[in-house]
Formats: structure tokens, sequence, C-alpha cells
């Protein structure tokens, strides 16, 4: 075995190691400050991928409410890019209760594997 080959080898299996070896997702979220109450939500897919490599972590997103409930926008603060864009494309389809003005908050989806 060639040394590329070698240290190819051991970076997937640290890979694997560092972000855990359970099997099965269950990706939970939590309101920063709870500003805006949720009429409802949507939990994001995990993605193949990140199920085959064991994946696991919190994506954080701002959000822009609109007056009327609906996502304005979102500002992705941080989280592995594997776990972005389901977490964004749920929390595009979130409801919030009506407000009289905008308001922004912090979304947390924490996204784990627990063999269930």
């Amino acid at each position: 075995m060639s040394f590329g080959k070698f240290r190819y080898l051991v970076s997937i299996i640290l890979l694997a190691v560092v972000t855990g070896m359970s099997v099965g997702v269950r990706p939970a979220f939590a309101d920063d400050d709870g500003a805006r109450k949720l009429k409802s939500k949507i939990a994001p897919t995990y993605p193949d991928l990140a199920k085959r490599m064991n994946v696991t972590g919190t994506v954080k997103v701002q959000v822009v409410i609109a007056p009327t409930g609906l996502v304005k926008s979102t500002k992705v603060i941080g989280g592995h890019p594997l776990l972005i864009e389901p977490a964004v494309e749920a929390l595009k389809k979130w409801r919030y209760e009506p407000a009289n003005e905008e308001t922004t908050q912090t979304v947390e989806f924490h996204f784990t594997n627990d063999n269930n």
C-alpha cells in the first residue's frame, strides 16, 4: 500500500471516529430566545451522505421573520456543510405567530445519531 493510500485511509477512519459510530438520526431544534411563538415547524431531512459518514453537529441560523409570521430570510452562522442545506430548507417552511413588526432570532438544529 502506498503512503498516499495509507494516509487517505487513516483520514477516513479518523473522520468516522470523530463524528461518531452509531446509526440512526434524530434532528432536534430549539429557539434561541423564543421571542416569536412558533405555529408550525418542519424537521430537517438528514442527508444520506451525512448518515453514511455519521456526521453529527449543530447548525446555527439567524432568521428574519416577517410580521405575517413567514420566514423572510436566513443567514447561516455555523454548522457542518452537509447539514446546513437541510436545516435552512426546513426553516424556510416554519410558520410563526403574526406580530406588529419584523423580528430576528437565532435557531439551532441539533443533528445526532442515536440508534433509534
